[in-house]
This record gives C-alpha cells, sequence and structure tokens, in this order.
C-alpha cells in the first residue's frame, strides 16, 4: 500500500504536448521542423505533434509561442492565382484538356475556380496532385 502511494507521488500530472510557432511565420508558408516548437501543456484547439504541421502551408501569420491549430493549416498550394492550368474533364472514355487561368490558389483536394481560356467560362474544379485542375458533370459552371 505505501508501494503504491509512493508511487503515485513520485509520478508527478501528465501533460500533453502542444505546439506553438518557434517564430513569427508569414502566411502561405510551409512549415518545417524549426518552424514548431512543443510546450507541455495541453492547449485548447493547439495540434499535439509536429507531424500534423511539418510540410502544411499556413494560411494565417503564426505568431512566436502562440499555439498552431489545425485549422491555421491546409496543403501546400500547387496553383496559384493568375497561373495557367489545364483543365480535364473526364466522362466514360472521353478526355477533354483544354488551357485555363486560375482565379483562386489551392492546393491538392482544393475547389477552385478557373476561368477556360477558350470560351471564356468560369468553372469550378478540384486541384489534382499534379496541379491539373479537374472539373466533371457533377461540377456546374457559374456566372
Amino acid at each position: 500500500m505505501r508501494l503504491a502511494l509512493l508511487l503515485c507521488l513520485l509520478a508527478g500530472p501528465a501533460f500533453a504536448d502542444s505546439m506553438v510557432a518557434s517564430r513569427t511565420i508569414k502566411a502561405q508558408t510551409v512549415l518545417a521542423a524549426e518552424d514548431v516548437t512543443p510546450v507541455a501543456a495541453e492547449i485548447p484547439g493547439a495540434i499535439a505533434t509536429a507531424d500534423q504541421a511539418i510540410g502544411r502551408e499556413t494560411k494565417v501569420t503564426l505568431y512566436a509561442g502562440r499555439p498552431i491549430r489545425a485549422e491555421d493549416l491546409g496543403a501546400p498550394t500547387l496553383v496559384d492565382r493568375n497561373q495557367k492550368v489545364t483543365l480535364l474533364f473526364q466522362t466514360g472514355g472521353l478526355t477533354i484538356s483544354v488551357d485555363g487561368r486560375a482565379l483562386d490558389r489551392g492546393g491538392a483536394g482544393d475547389p477552385i475556380r478557373v476561368m477556360n481560356l477558350s470560351s471564356r467560362q468560369t468553372v469550378t474544379g478540384t486541384v489534382s496532385d499534379d496541379g491539373t485542375i479537374r472539373v466533371g458533370a457533377s461540377q456546374g459552371m457559374t456566372q
């Protein structure tokens, strides 16, 4: 009984780590290992491991010593605004490829608006891992 009590007293409280920015980091910066620092405290809303931040892009400016939240980070940008991109429409065995101009910026899986340079129509598509924009019958045109 005394041994159990002694072990409980020696163990001390267990804290979960939270990640904070090690320096002020501008928006649209891809985070590296030296950009995040663990603190021995459970901060509500903060990410818990460096793996959740490294390689992700900041959506907002992160200030030194402030917690990094999951909603502050996103996939690294593959397509920038005004960048010339390839629009791909695929259905069944048919593939149509046209040039477009990105009206938004986005990473893999993000929906962005793109102007078809041939027709001048604005469409919404999804950024692929290779930077092409996939549009389909389920994604309608916007005026």
